[in-house]
């Protein structure tokens, strides 16, 4: 109802069930992200079960029919993230299949997560105007993004079909993009990066570009 991303929510419900909302304390919310998540770090316990469940009650807490929720994260360590660079994903995309190859240069050049490129159709895509609907997962709205030439050349030569309806880059899912992937990388010989680490290529290429924090943000 709030128009918010729902993946995280069925593991969520099913955990709480009946549970009353007076009952669901900060630290019960704490012990249920240990419980659904075991083995997993302090950002995926935050991310897919204190956050889910902290908004279902707020967003009930803001019509007036409980009270607001505030739960403490977990710490996350700042790990310093190593971004992809131009040539890097060059040389993965001449390792890759062409759509794989294309997946990597449409996250470096538009700045686009993983889960929202592997979402895009080609109704979404226009190579004539060098643009692409983006639908941001996060915060659930939509944006523009502008195509370079490279990247539009990419996408292409990608054989496949070009319905409407169809993916662009033929995965189903983000998690049917890694074995793919990790072939890829190890045939090119390039250091092992994730597919966030376009992304992260993305906003550190646009700062050495020139541009201002505020716009790289935004795009």
């Amino acid at each position: 109802q709030a128009g918010k991303p729902t993946r995280f929510l069925a593991r969520v419900e099913d955990h709480w069930q009946d549970t009353l909302v007076r009952d669901i304390t900060d630290r019960a919310v704490r012990a249920a992200a240990i419980a659904l998540y075991p083995g997993t770090g302090p950002a995926t316990r935050n991310r897919q079960a204190i956050v889910p469940t902290q908004a279902v009650i707020n967003y009930a807490a803001d019509n007036g029919w409980c009270s607001h929720l505030k739960v403490k994260r977990f710490p996350v360590p700042k790990a310093i993230k190593t971004p992809a660079t131009r040539e890097w994903c060059e040389t993965f995309a001449a390792h890759a299949s062409p759509h794989l190859g294309a997946l990597a240069l449409f996250m470096f050049g538009t700045g686009a997560r993983i889960g929202e490129a592997v979402e895009l159709t080609w109704s979404s895509v226009d190579l004539n105007a060098r643009t692409a609907l983006v639908r941001q997962t996060k915060t659930g709205r939509e944006r523009i993004a502008h195509l370079p030439p490279r990247l539009v050349a990419a996408l292409s030569n990608i054989p496949s079909n070009r319905g409407p309806d169809d993916r662009v880059f033929r995965y189903l899912g983000r998690e049917n993009v890694r074995k793919a992937w990790d072939a890829a990388i190890k045939r090119a010989g390039i250091a092992h990066l994730s597919p966030h680490a376009c992304r992260h290529g993305f906003a550190t290429a646009a700062l050495h570009a020139g541009l201002d924090v505020k716009t790289v943000a935004e795009r």
